[in-house]
């Protein structure tokens, strides 16, 4: 494959177009995850891939939640959250607390227990990570929110579930 050259120079650099960055960020695979929360503000949840690792001393998470979403209010609201990654078993879920489908039948889709936090912890996750907001900056029409892990549930035998060019891949677990 053959690059073209540009003049990156800062003042020279064309703008990226939103469609191209869309499908360079559909060629990144990524773990699937629904976000939960309960707690004074109500109870809600997302699909996410926008999870990463910050550090691990003091073991924290970033999440970015679009400002739109119906379910930002009640996550800042809450201050805390619980981060599920789907097993290859769970993409359904995934459709379901990524779509517009109300709060109570996205819940009733499967089972939960109740976290240190009091957020909703997905049975069946492969990994959950219950946190408290520690702080939050925007940019664009997201919100960049910093998680402080305070209990990690897992799961060593299930496999993941990624999105990976616009569609869902089941990956083994490895032995």
């Amino acid at each position: 494959m053959q690059l073209a050259q540009l003049d990156t120079t800062p003042e020279m650099a064309p703008p990226v177009i939103k469609q191209d960055y869309r499908d360079a960020m559909a060629r990144l695979a990524a773990a699937v995850n629904v976000i939960t929360t309960d707690g004074p503000g109500g109870r809600a949840g997302f699909t996410a891939t926008a999870v990463c690792s910050v550090t691990d001393d003091p073991p924290t998470l970033l999440v970015c939640l679009n400002r739109t979403a119906s379910a930002h209010p009640i996550v800042t609201a809450n201050a805390q959250l619980c981060v599920n990654t789907l097993a290859s078993g769970q993409r359904d879920l995934s459709n379901l607390f990524g779509g517009k489908t109300p709060m109570a039948e996205r819940f009733a889709a499967a089972q939960w227990s109740t976290s240190v936090t009091g957020s909703p912890l997905l049975d069946g996750a492969t990994v959950s990570f219950d946190c408290r907001i520690s702080h939050s900056a925007s940019v664009g029409t997201h919100d960049i929110l910093y998680c402080e892990v305070v209990a990690v549930y897992r799961r060593d035998s299930a496999d993941a579930l990624v999105y990976f060019g616009r569609n869902y891949h089941g990956l083994p677990t490895v032995s």
